[in-house]
């Protein structure tokens, strides 16, 4: 890279969410109440989970580190966002903006993955109960989030080689609330029509496989399911409707970024801060919500609190 590269754009401006100061208020208050209650949720789900014996499954055990992918996923955009939103001049360094887009797409690869060992998991919690331990046993559970990571790690590393000594030479305005691929590539000073095509191919093409892929799965436990009885029906619709709606959730907004041909600022704002604001929030609240064994579980970890608090002030007391 050519000293030109290095000199003329050293940091990024994003345009934001909204030029109203009342506006930018009301999505600081909305912004901050949401992300503060994704956190709580998220570490609630991991402490419950990796303390309760009674969680001790391959099914509990995906949940808590989905928990701890949408606590990196959400943090590393959320706080910036809502700092900026007090902000009039919003920047980014350059190498800021390359670590947000690098734990976006490492995290975003990895939950895909960690989505699809979930199904693999309900497919053998449903239609193989009696070889769910040993085909779900800790090793694989564990092998599963290795080979999460590691894929979600190359899938960001493949990206960012192509984009990260691109000659940046102004204007160097991002009309966002974060960093990017498709925006941060079409502020370089050349054509970059092949990494943007490439940016889609790895992406794109990779979220719509995924969720195909889950959506298939989920049908075809449905059909295996239905052969069965109409009782086993009902229970793993009940069981597989809570993953359903955060596989769609998760997958709407990243297939319509990469996917779709027209550009539409407003409308790619709002899916952004649904991605990385209610999204982490409402996984954890659709799985305890819809889950009685957490919902207990969760019970059993607030009276093991209280009763600790009682304990200490009775110490001190006495």
């Amino acid at each position: 890279m050519d000293e030109v590269n290095c000199s003329v754009v050293s940091e990024f401006v994003f345009l934001g969410l909204s030029n109203s100061w009342t506006i930018q208020l009301l999505l600081f208050l909305f912004s901050c109440m949401f992300y503060m209650a994704s956190l709580l949720g998220n570490f609630l789900i991991v402490l419950t989970v990796t303390s309760d014996p009674h969680l001790q499954s391959p099914m509990y055990f995906l949940l808590a580190n989905l928990s701890i992918i949408d606590l990196i996923c959400s943090s590393s955009t959320a706080p910036k966002m809502i700092y900026d939103l007090l902000r009039r001049h919003k920047t980014i360094s350059f190498g800021g903006c390359i670590t947000q887009i690098f734990f976006i797409h490492a995290v975003g690869g990895t939950e895909m993955l960690l989505l699809i060992a979930m199904a693999f998991d309900q497919y053998v919690a449903i239609c193989r109960p009696l070889h769910y331990l040993t085909i779900m046993s800790p090793q694989k559970c564990i092998l599963f989030l290795v080979v999460s990571w590691i894929i979600g790690f190359i899938h960001s590393v493949s990206q960012l080689i192509f984009v990260v000594d691109l000659p940046f030479c102004g204007p160097n305005e991002l009309d966002s609330f974060f960093c990017d691929l498709p925006r941060f590539i079409k502020l370089a000073c050349m054509d970059t029509n092949a990494l943007e095509f490439m940016v889609t191919a790895n992406s794109g093409f990779i979220s719509v496989a995924s969720f195909l892929i889950l959506i298939i799965s989920y049908m075809f436990i449905l059909v295996t399911v239905q052969k069965k009885s109409f009782g086993s029906l009902s229970k793993a619709l009940s069981t597989l409707s809570a993953h359903v709606m955060v596989v769609v959730l998760f997958f709407g907004p990243l297939i319509f970024f990469y996917m779709w041909p027209f550009p539409t600022s407003h409308l790619d704002k709002f899916l952004a801060i649904f991605d990385v604001i209610i999204t982490p929030f409402l996984n954890p609240v659709i799985y305890t919500l819809r889950n009685k064994e957490m919902k207990e579980a969760i019970k059993r970890l607030c009276t093991r609190v209280v009763n600790y608090t009682k304990l200490l002030k009775y110490t001190e007391d006495t």
